[in-house]
Formats: C-alpha cells, sequence, structure tokens
C-alpha cells in the first residue's frame, strides 16, 4: 500500500519509487510513501483559496467546526489505535498521541467560544488616549494571515504532533498544509482521511503531503507561517531558506532538547519526593521508548544520593519488560524503525566514551512476544557522568530513545549550572518539598528553559508529569530547543494572526471593532435598552438615568444589612482623618444603587445579569453628593443556540457613575443574556 497526499483538492499518489515504512516490531513492510509529481504552487493557491471561506467564519463558527472534528476522531480510535501498533507503541504511548491530540482539540474549541469574540476579528488590549481632549485613541487588533500555514511534524506523535498545530491555525482563519514525517506517516494519512471525508472545514482548509514537500517553500510569501518539529540540524536549513528569510516567513522550531530532572538537595532516601523522582525519571525513559522530545535526558542528583538513586533507578527499569505491546504485560515497545534503533545505538556509543553505562546499553537483551531479527528494539539504558563540568558530551548529543545520564552536583548552585548546561530545553523538572529551594532552582533555570515543574507530595497524585505539554501552556523553549512557541492557550491562535494598531477617532474605532470606546458617539431613543431584543440593541446605544443624592441613611442602612462596619463609613472622626476625609458610602452601596437607576424591571428581552467586571471606583462618594449613571452597550456577542434555550447573546454594557460635578466616581461593565428573535 502506497500512502496518498490530499492536495489541491482530491487524493495523490506519487509518481515515484516510494520510501518502503517498516512495522517497528516485525520489520515487515507497512507502506510506501511518495510524493512525486505535486504541484507545489497549486497546493498554495488552493489553501489561499480556501482560506477566503475559512476567514469569513467567525471565531465560534470555528470552534464549533473543531468540536465537530474532535467528536469524529474520538469515535474512530480504535482504527488509528490499530495503526500506532505499527510504530512500536503501546496502548498507553497510543493514548498519549491520539487521545491526546483529540483532546487538544477539544481544549482549543472550548477556549476560543471562551475567550474569542464571535466575530471574524479579535480586539486586544484597552484602548489608548492618545490625545488631551481624548479625540484620537489608539488600540490594537488582531486579525488572520491572509496565507496558508505549513507544519512539517516529527515522526514521534503523527497524531498530537498534527492536532496540537492545526487546532489553532484553523481556529485562528489560517488554512494548514500538514508535512508529517515519513516513519509514521500512515497514521498522520488515516486520521487526515477521516477529517476530509467530515468535511468539517471549507475544501483546500487542510491539505497533506505524504513525502517530500518539493518546492513548497519557495512559493509562500509573506502572509504563510512555518512550523517545524524535529532535529536542531533539519531545522536550521529550513529557516535559512532562502524564500523563507528574503520574505520574513515566521517560522516556528521545535527541536531537540536535553531535558533535566534535578532531585533536590533536601530530599532524603525515603522521602516521598525520591521514590517519585524514581518513577518519573524511569516513565520518561521508556514512555514512546524515550522517543519524546520532552523525555528527561540528564537526572542531576545530589553527590551524596547517587549511589541511591542508582541502585532505585536499576532496580524500577529492570522490571521494565520489553517487546511487542501487543502481548500482555510489556511495557515498552521498539523504536519507531531500524534506522533510528541504529541512531540511538551509534550515540550511546558516543556518550560512553566520556560516561560509564550502568544499566542496559547491551545488544543481547530479553524480549517478550518477538525477538529483535526485524524489530527496531533497544533497552532502557542509563549512564553516569562524574564530571559533568567537563565531560560535556552528556550535554551535547541527544539519543533519541530510551537513553538519560545520570550525573551529580555539591551543591544548589552547582546543580543550576549543570541544568543550565543543556543550552535551552523544553522542559525540565524539579523534585523538591522545600519551597526556597524551588524558588531558587527555578529563578535559577528559567531563562533556559521553555516549562519547568516542580514536583512533590502535594500535587504529584493530580500532577501532568515531566513530559506532557499542556494546551493551556507554552510548548517550547530558547536556544538548542529551537527558540519557537506553541500551544500556551490563546496565545497559539495569535501566532497565526497579525497584530494592527489601530489611531483614530473613538467613533471610527468603535465601527471598526464593533466596541463603545468613551468618546465615541452614542445613540438614545425614548425605548429602554432593557427591552429591546438583542438584534435591535447598537453599539453606542446609551441610556441616562435620573439622579439619586446619598444620604446618611443610606451608608448607614447598607452597612447594617451587608455586616460591613468599616471605620470609613460609620465613624466620622477617623474618617475625618483618613485617606477619604469624611464618611463615605460604601463602593457597593453605589453599585447597588446605580443598578436600581438603569435597571428597567419588567419582564423584557433580558434574561439575567450574569457578570460584571473592569470595576473600579474612581472618586468617594458621600452623604450629600449626587449620582447618575451612563449605560452604554459596549459590545454585543451571539451566542450559538443550545438545546431548548431560546435563542441568546451576550450584551456587554459600559456602566459610568457620576457625580452632581459631573466626575466618575466608579465604572465597570456589566454582562447580560438577550433573547434574539432568530432561531
Amino acid at each position: 500500500m502506497n500512502l496518498q497526499s490530499y492536495v489541491a483538492g482530491g487524493w495523490h499518489e506519487g509518481s515515484g519509487t516510494p520510501v518502503i515504512v517498516n512495522d517497528a516490531i516485525t520489520g515487515e513492510p507497512v507502506c510506501g510513501v511518495n510524493s512525486d509529481g505535486i504541484d507545489y504552487a497549486a497546493v498554495v493557491c488552493r489553501g489561499r483559496q480556501a482560506g477566503i471561506a475559512l476567514r469569513e467564519m467567525t471565531f465560534h463558527d470555528r470552534a464549533e467546526r473543531l468540536k465537530a472534528m474532535a467528536k469524529h476522531l474520538m469515535a474512530k480510535k480504535e482504527e488509528f489505535y490499530a495503526l500506532s501498533a505499527h510504530t512500536g507503541a503501546t496502548r498507553n504511548d497510543g493514548w498519549i498521541d491520539i487521545e491526546g491530540g483529540i483532546g487538544t482539540v477539544f481544549t482549543y474549541a472550548s477556549l476560543v467560544a471562551r475567550e474569542f469574540p464571535n466575530d471574524t476579528v479579535m480586539v486586544e488590549g484597552d484602548m489608548e488616549r492618545l490625545s488631551a481632549k481624548g479625540t484620537f485613541v489608539g488600540r490594537h487588533i488582531l486579525v488572520p494571515k491572509e496565507g496558508v500555514s505549513v507544519h512539517i511534524n516529527a515522526f514521534n506523535f503523527p497524531c498530537w504532533g498534527m492536532l496540537e498545530k492545526i487546532a489553532p491555525s484553523l481556529a485562528a482563519g489560517v488554512p494548514v498544509i500538514v508535512k508529517p514525517a515519513t516513519p509514521s506517516a500512515y497514521l498522520t494519512e488515516a486520521m487526515v482521511r477521516e477529517i476530509i471525508a467530515g468535511g468539517f472545514f471549507p475544501e483546500g482548509a487542510i491539505q497533506l503531503i505524504c513525502g517530500s514537500v518539493g518546492d513548497l517553500l519557495d512559493h509562500l510569501n509573506e502572509q504563510d507561517v512555518v512550523t517545524f518539529t524535529g532535529s536542531a540540524g533539519t531545522g536550521r536549513k529550513l529557516k535559512t531558506h532562502p524564500n523563507i528569510i528574503a520574505n520574513s516567513i515566521p517560522f516556528t522550531m521545535e527541536a531537540d532538547s536535553l531535558n533535566c530532572c534535578i532531585l533536590g538537595a533536601t530530599v532524603n532516601e525515603g522521602d516521598e519526593e525520591f521514590d517519585l523522582f524514581i518513577k518519573e525519571v524511569a516513565k520518561e525513559m521508556t514512555t514512546k521508548a524515550g522517543q519524546k522530545c520532552t523525555a528527561i535526558r540528564r537526572v542531576i542528583v545530589p553527590a551524596s544520593k547517587l549511589a541511591a538513586v542508582e541502585k532505585a533507578l536499576q532496580a524500577r527499569l529492570a522490571k521494565t519488560t520489553v517487546g511487542d505491546p501487543a502481548v500482555e504485560g510489556v511495557r515498552m515497545g521498539a523504536l519507531v524503525g531500524r534506522d533510528q534503533a541504529v541512531d540511538v545505538r551509534t550515540k550511546v556509543g558516543q556518550l560512553a566514551q566520556e560516561c560509564d553505562i550502568v544499566f542496559g546499553g547491551e545488544d543481547d537483551f530479553p524480549l517478550t512476544g518477538t525477538d529483535n531479527r526485524g524489530g527496531a528494539f533497544f533497552p532502557p539504558t542509563l549512564l553516569r557522568c562524574t564530571d559533568p563540568f567537563n565531560k560535556l558530551a552528556a550535554h551535547e548529543i541527544e539519543a533519541f530513545g530510551p537513553v538519560s545520564t545520570v550525573m551529580p552536583y555539591d551543591t544548589l548552585a552547582d546543580a543550576i549550572a549543570i541544568a543550565r548546561l543543556g543550552k535551552g530545553s523544553l522542559a525540565g523538572s524539579l523534585f523538591t518539598h522545600d519551597d526556597d529551594e524551588a524558588r531558587q532552582v527555578i529563578l535559577g533555570t528559567a531563562a533556559y528553559h521553555g516549562r519547568m515543574l516542580v514536583i512533590n507530595r502535594d500535587c504529584a497524585a493530580e500532577s501532568t508529569g515531566h513530559g506532557s505539554p499542556l494546551a493551556q501552556l507554552v510548548h517550547g523553549g530558547p536556544g538548542r530547543a529551537g527558540g519557537g512557541e506553541e500551544l500556551g492557550g490563546a496565545r497559539a491562535i495569535k501566532h497565526y494572526m497579525q497584530r494592527t494598531a489601530l489611531q483614530g477617532s473613538p467613533t471610527s474605532l468603535m465601527a471598526i471593532t464593533r466596541e463603545y470606546h468613551p468618546g465615541a458617539t452614542t445613540y438614545s431613543d425614548d425605548i429602554h435598552p432593557f427591552k429591546k431584543y438583542f438584534e435591535d440593541l447598537k453599539i453606542g446605544e446609551t441610556l441616562i438615568t435620573h439622579r439619586r443624592t446619598v444620604t446618611e441613611a443610606d451608608i448607614v442602612n447598607f452597612g447594617c444589612i451587608s455586616g460591613d462596619h468599616f471605620y470609613a463609613h460609620f465613624d466620622e472622626i477617623a474618617a475625618k482623618d483618613s485617606f477619604f476625609g469624611r464618611r463615605v458610602a460604601h463602593g457597593y452601596f453605589i453599585i447597588s444603587a446605580a443598578a436600581g437607576m438603569f435597571v428597567e424591571p419588567s419582564p423584557g428581552p433580558v434574561l439575567a445579569n450574569y457578570g460584571l467586571e473592569n470595576l473600579r471606583f474612581i472618586e468617594p462618594v458621600g452623604a450629600g453628593d449626587t449620582i447618575r449613571v451612563k449605560l452604554t452597550v459596549k459590545q454585543k456577542i451571539k451566542k450559538a443556540q443550545r438545546g431548548d434555550e431560546k435563542p441568546n447573546g451576550v450584551v456587554v454594557w459600559a456602566i459610568e457613575v457620576t457625580n452632581q460635578e459631573e466626575k466618575p466616581v466608579a465604572v465597570y461593565d456589566i454582562m447580560t443574556l438577550v433573547i434574539r428573535r432568530e432561531d
């Protein structure tokens, strides 16, 4: 079977001689991979055409499509697990790749629906007043780039590696071209087939290249984005591609990484943290047969604990059953292919010139359910570097397999210095129950790491562990790790968007952003805005209320009802000597009184008030002061209808409470659910 690419509206089988991909366990052929004959200019053109339709969707529309796609893929997961076995992965390894990847899509679908507007443009940050009178203001917006994103992925996570990139790109409104690594491309191809068949996005929004990308990069321009996960050497070649340089095309690289795990100086043998440390190191060595960019490569331990750590790790690794994952009890499968096994063995040989092998590394080791004649097996291997400041191989050479090197330190400062010798890592971890020690280590190593974990007895039970990137947090690292960022919640989506600074009048910016800005033209009529349906409300529509004079009775009664007897409200003498200079009303009384002034009490389209944001008290209000309220439609967010609920949308209202001198005393936003007429 030869894999196909999905390009320019159809499935394409390469016309050249395919590269044969073999089963990692048996060595038997699985498929051929070849992309010869693809017109890459047409691929890019088709992606850009799809982008027009994709950008017409709102963020929420795209989120719904992502959610539907994730549901569909989850229903097909067993088909993916069956293919994942060819990569040498155990069921648990496959879970990380398959369900972890699909879960990331679900996460992004929810995040977009929660944090992004139901619009095609995102407004970012607060308005900046740029002139004395406020007639000239500034604001930032984010719009989708009008190109394609090219994702060149690694072999170790053929599902997750694709999904964690395409989800934010599609959410942003940018079509994707996926190029999986050849050794596991068959799993990516199977998943893309399901996505294409589901028709979740406009045709051409997702394209797939199985094989070489040919001259694809030559056809990109300044509106495109390239992401790469793989070796630092290949990444540097791509990053310095003449067209990428000439057009300043954004290039994000996640490269190899010599991640460290530090055992705190305060941890003793027998402590919970010691046992957790041993368990985590062994797990990171053997999960995916060590083929993870976040795997622990350097195990940094107090010199006094070196022997104990080695003994405990040897005992735990000795219990790791290696073999065919289809056989019950097998805990670690094969590397992705024979070439990878040869590479790991070569790298271990290079490390052994400066380090001692204390466990594993042998050619002849027991396997369960198979033999080593056709497969790509390599045993869990632990090395020791006794002089980590002068023997630098363990800080420079990565054996991308079940291989780690343990190294001792004398002081905590030494541990920090050793961690930094990796010259930039994706992830590091520290096991300690001493928070002062944690602060010292984290602040000493953070500049060299994209992510740092502190694990101890308090969080271990719920911790996702050293090696698990999460959609909500940044994945990437400086220096050797590539210098790029992926994931990170909304940050990943914004990576595929252009941030543009807007300058103009408040009214112009209101029209562009569909969000009210103070100083913009407002509108009003004789109908109370709380009597209007969602569709009838206009951005900038304003209600100015009647006035109310605050009395001493108001202050006393509110304090008694609330139980807030703060001296500034009740003690005349203390209040006079205070910051306020007199007795003042409770801030929350002002908010309550304001609500009584602007709320229309009769039944109407407003379903509920469900939030208050950005509250600031600006001027104190005392007995005898007179307040009134300005209520303005700030923003409208159409919500997708759920179940039998009435169609509705969120209306954000800007509230400004002023005193008798027309000075603001409180400003805030409230959010209401308002009925839509449409179904």
